[in-house]
């Protein structure tokens, strides 16, 4: 198994998005992305999302990118708030992993990282150091 630390960068390919910082999260259950923007359409009669996101932290840079609808759950946050969310199941990339994943999500503007990666994806994958930081390199 690799070894994460506390935060990460990894990267979510089929989002066109190289590079992202996360925040490596053992208390959430699934994964999240941060969309500022959600609309759904229609793409050869399956449910799809157009997503903006601010892949950045301290950045109001855009990226918009499009993603099957996989599901919808209500999903409480670290405030005991629970909201319905959209989920998507993508590829994700950190050091040598790469499979999919399912990310929710919501807008987390107000929030340092702009994704969490939870316990389902790192599940059977890697163990956590909650000492150190970028274990398995640092992207940009």
């Amino acid at each position: 198994m690799q070894t994460l630390g506390w935060r990460e960068w990894g990267a979510l390919p089929e989002l066109g998005i190289n590079a992202i910082k996360m925040k490596v999260d053992t208390g959430a259950r699934t994964s999240c992305l941060h969309a500022f923007k959600l609309e759904p359409f229609n793409k050869n009669g399956e449910d799809w999302l157009r997503i903006w996101v601010h892949p950045e932290q301290n950045s109001d840079r855009e990226h918009v990118c499009e993603a099957k609808i996989y599901d919808q759950r209500e999903v409480t946050d670290s405030g005991g708030h629970t909201e319905l969310r959209y989920v998507i199941k993508t590829k994700l990339t950190i050091g040598d992993f790469a499979d999919a994943v399912e990310l929710t999500l919501t807008n987390r503007d107000s929030m340092k990282f702009r994704m969490l990666l939870g316990r389902q994806a790192m599940r059977g994958e890697f163990l956590v150091d909650p000492d150190a930081s970028y274990l398995q390199g640092v992207l940009s």
